[in-house]
């Protein structure tokens, strides 16, 4: 398959779904355990047909590696979906989960006794000042902090709760990258399969959070009529919502593992961070959320310490010549 073909489906499933996703949860806020189970269930329903073909053909990585993968990335699904009825702006959310490079640095240097250039230390820092920069300017906007009981305390309380649960996410799933790395080094990349296994194994837990999946789908049933065009047919908006998200989603994570095995980590990387701005800008124009030039200040640290780390920015002559030089500092430092 031709690089060209994931990166735009890349593109076009990943930033559609989330204006899908925040349709929804403008009106649902806490219907994120049922996006996931949808999510999960067609990816399982996909990978059982396709992949596995009925569970009769034989997986290349033993089971017990994507037992860990699956608790890992249920753990921080789970996490993400919860931190949205936290009173946390999607803008913010997508700053929050596009600075993963800082704790994979972190942990990279802890569990892998990984080495770094000073440039990436010095792109981590870049990262952490534009999270935090967005971080406060999103807490000094009290208007939003007390939308939730009027309660501006315990509103606000609420909210620094959904960061702490960003935080936890942010890391967990920096652990589990590390693992698939370690795991995929050891026994080959298979993207659908593990696509399908990290769907498929942890549907039984879904059993502990079904009431709450049940309710969020009775609220979705009795959402407002619409009638689809061409065929006529009238279903509840909300049903038809989340299908369109399941399906974009689908393509979006598809395209992801599939961009894994036909490009360099750098390509992947650069272009997921892009599908992150993309779709940060399109939310902050199309759902007018609040943004003020702080919070554009910190995206734009946020993401050029994203192109920095993974080197985009050392293609240029001038970037080469910086990196020289804070190498001849750092000789000196050491003599």
């Amino acid at each position: 398959m031709h690089p060209a073909l994931p990166i735009t489906l890349v593109f076009v499933g990943c930033c559609s779904n989330v204006v899908f996703l925040e349709e929804i949860t403008k009106v649902f806020p806490n219907c994120g355990n049922l996006i996931t189970f949808s999510a999960f269930l067609f990816n399982c329903i996909e990978g059982l047909i396709f992949t596995t073909k009925f569970l009769t053909k034989p997986t290349s990585v033993p089971i017990k590696y994507y037992l860990v993968m699956v608790t890992f990335f249920f753990v921080v699904q789970t996490l993400n979906n919860f931190t949205l009825g936290f009173n946390i702006a999607m803008p913010l959310h997508m700053i929050f989960r596009a600075g993963s490079l800082i704790a994979s640095l972190i942990l990279g240097v802890l569990i892998m006794k990984k080495k770094y250039k000073m440039t990436k230390y010095l792109s981590v820092v870049l990262i952490s000042i534009g999270i935090v920069a967005c971080t406060i300017a999103s807490a000094n906007q009290k208007e939003d902090l007390a939308s939730l009981t009027g309660d501006e305390a315990y509103d606000y309380f609420i909210w620094l709760t959904g960061l702490f649960l960003l935080v936890l996410s942010l890391f967990l799933s920096a652990r589990m990258g590390i693992f698939q790395e370690q795991t995929y080094a050891q026994y080959g990349k298979h993207p659908s399969e593990a696509l399908f296994y990290n769907h498929f194994l942890p549907l039984p837990l879904f059993l502990f959070i079904m009431p709450d999946i049940y309710n969020s789908f009775k609220q979705f049933t009795q959402s407002d009529p619409y009638e689809v065009p061409v065929i006529g047919v009238t279903v509840p908006w909300a049903l038809l919502w989340l299908l369109f998200n399941t399906t974009t989603q689908f393509v979006c994570i598809k395209s992801v593992f599939t961009l894994t095995t036909e490009c360099t980590s750098l390509t992947v990387t650069l272009v997921v961070t892009l599908r992150k701005f993309i779709s940060l800008v399109f939310s902050i124009i199309y759902f007018r959320n609040p943004f003020t030039m702080v919070h554009w200040v910190g995206a734009a640290l946020v993401f050029i310490g994203t192109l920095m780390f993974v080197d985009v920015l050392s293609r240029f002559a001038w970037y080469r010549r910086l990196e020289a030089l804070i190498e001849k500092k750092e000789e000196k430092a050491k003599q």
